[in-house]
Order: structure tokens, then sequence, then C-alpha cells
């Protein structure tokens, strides 16, 4: 039996993650163990020393993990120890990757329509209430292969009846990852399967499985703008267009998007969006609306909701090589383009004049 001990200390005068130490036990004969082998980061440099196993035990700091083998596992080791998970996973904060294209046709995803259960590999801390949660493909040696825009089912936790909870994720991370694939996912207070995946620790386990239904807007999208219409969770997948669209060289097509959210500090995907409008400037542009913004907060930009005004002032009108792409809560649908379900546009873009062949509802 080999054992592997992995071990946070957080200093209050740093980040939470600017010293992460990860401690190997040193096999002796007779699986009895001396010392830790203790690695630390400190101004760009690891540096290496020897502790006592007694005094680490002493100080509580130890959280050992038994894996199977006569050596170490190749499987992430979990951020969760004997500190509370909040702060664990903290071990772990996003950081913002450079758009990637890596276009697939639809039929190439590894999951089916058949459920399959995959692995947590990681977990990153965003936000307060939004994280990462990496996990591996079914088949770890290729990508997912999960086409542009679509959106894979997840299933976890039951209710009191014993009925699962499912929910449709749009994966922020794109096909050049091979082996896994990342969801950045809201905790809600009240939300199911969220709270389900909070309390996941690394190794266990997940269903998905991904329909036909869940396919929509390909790419190349062939038009010479783009305009999002967005609510909440509904950016993921204009994440994934924006992908395709700004990790493409030759592409020149240019996006903007209204973004509604409740309150500024709760705005998913808000430093991806923040980073890539950074580095594209000429090509992406990013309006937010909050619907319940405190009052006296620092927030000067738009509030309320998303109106026939907003639309008009920054997207293209009907007819010049547009395309709109809606997704949201069931309400904003129904205000801005009619149901989800219904092919023909009402609602705001149908009085501005925007036809059924110009808008694309996720």
């Amino acid at each position: 039996m080999a054992v592997v001990t992995s071990l946070l200390r957080f200093s209050p005068s740093l980040s939470s993650c600017s010293i992460v130490n990860h401690v190997a036990l040193i096999k002796k004969s007779g699986n009895t163990f001396s010392h830790l082998l203790f690695a630390r980061r400190k101004k760009r440099h690891l540096q290496f020393r020897v502790l006592p196993l007694c005094t680490l035990l002493a100080l509580g700091l130890m959280n050992v993990v038994a894996v199977s083998g006569n050596k170490l596992s190749d499987a992430p080791l979990s951020c969760d120890n004997s500190y509370t998970r909040d702060m664990a996973t903290q071990c772990g904060a996003y950081k913002v990757q450079k758009p990637s294209f890596a276009v697939v046709p639809p039929g190439s995803c590894q999951f089916t329509e058949e459920w399959t259960s995959v692995a947590l590999r990681k977990v990153e801390k965003v936000s307060a209430d939004t994280k990462v949660f990496t996990f591996a493909t079914p088949n770890t040696s290729k990508p997912l292969n999960l086409p542009t825009c679509a959106c894979i089912l997840a299933k976890g936790g039951e209710d009191s009846e014993g009925n699962h909870f499912v929910r449709p994720y749009t994966p922020i991370s794109t096909n050049s990852m091979v082996g896994e694939f990342e969801l950045m996912i809201k905790i809600y207070p009240d939300g199911n399967l969220s709270q389900h995946m909070d309390k996941m620790k690394v190794g266990d386990t997940m269903e998905f499985k991904h329909i036909k239904f869940n396919v929509k807007k390909q790419y190349p999208f062939g038009v010479r703008s783009v305009g999002m219409l967005v609510g909440g969770t509904g950016i993921t997948p204009m994440i994934q267009a924006l992908h395709a669209i700004l990790g493409n060289e030759d592409d020149t097509t240019k996006v903007n998007i209204l973004y509604g959210s409740q309150r500024s500090d709760q705005i998913l995907c808000k430093e991806i969006l923040d980073s890539w409008v950074r580095d594209h400037p000429d090509r992406l542009s990013v309006i937010h609306v909050m619907s319940n913004e405190p009052e006296g907060s620092d927030y000067k930009g738009e509030k309320g909701f998303i109106t026939k005004e907003l639309i008009k002032k920054h997207f293209d009108s009907p007819g010049s090589d547009t395309s709109i792409f809606v997704c949201g809560p069931p309400p904003m649908y129904n205000a801005l383009c009619g149901p989800r379900e219904e092919a023909e546009v009402t609602g705001v873009l149908g009085d501005i004049g925007y036809s059924s062949e110009e808008v694309s509802k996720f």
C-alpha cells in the first residue's frame, strides 16, 4: 500500500492560492514512515525540506489518502482535506484561458444518448458562489468532441422520492482539452443539482449524456455580426460560440452581447468576458444589465431589463448580415423572441423586424 498526503496551507498575508504545499510520504520497508518531503512555493522558487512526521501530526495538518498499488497514483488529488470545503476549493483558483478554436461536427461527442458515469477530477473556485468542475471524459485519450454551442445533460443527487436531478450544462472548455471538460456552475441556495455538485469530492462520479435536441447553431455562423441576448447561466453556450469566433484568426465576425444578471457581483463568466474584451476590443463588446442591483453599489452600467432600445442601440439592424443568439430563462425568451420551442419570432425581436432565419433560440 502506498500513501499520498496532500497538505494545504493558507497564509493570512497572501492570497488563498499563493502558498500550496504538496507533501509526499517517503515509503520505507514495512510500510513505516518517518519523514515527509515538504515543498513550499516562495517567490517563484520551490524550496524543499524534510520535516519529521510527528511534527506535522502534532500540528494537525495532515490528510492521508490511501491509494492502492506500489506506486503513487496518477489520479489527481482532491483539494478537500480537514479544512472546510470553501477553503479547500481555493487551492485551485480558475485561470481564464484564451479563446480556442476546436470545432467538430455534430455526432462526434463522447457522450451518447445513454447515461455514462465519469469522475470529478478537479474543483476550482471562481467566486463566492461559482466554481469550475473538471470531469474526465469517457475515453481520456480523446477530447469530449462536443459540437459548437451544444450542451450535455448531467444527472446526480435525488429527491425524497428517489428521483435524480437532471440539468443541461454547456462546458466552458473546448475540444482542445484532451481527456477532460470543464463546467462552470453557479451554486444556487435552492439549486438541487448544483448543491449536490458542491458537496462532491474529487474522485466522485456523475452521469452525463448528449442528445440531438441539444445541438443548436453550428459554426461557421456565416454572418458579419452576431448579437447575443443572454440571461444568467445562458452565457455558457455563448462562451462556446466566442471560442470558435475569436479563436479562429481568419474569422472577422463582430460580437455584441447584452447580458442580463441580477447583481453585478453575481455575473457568471465575468472574468472570461472581461479578459476577452481586453484582448479583442475591436471584435467583442459586452453590455451588462442588472435587474436587482443594490442601492449604493459601485456599478455604473445599465439597470432594469434588456429592452428594445438597448437592442436597437447595440445590435445591427434586421437584414444587415447579422444573427441574434438568445439564451436565458423562459421569461426572457417570452419577452424577447417568443417561447424557446417555437420557431416563430415574436416579442421584442419580432417587433423590431428580425426574422426566424436571423434568430437562434438556444
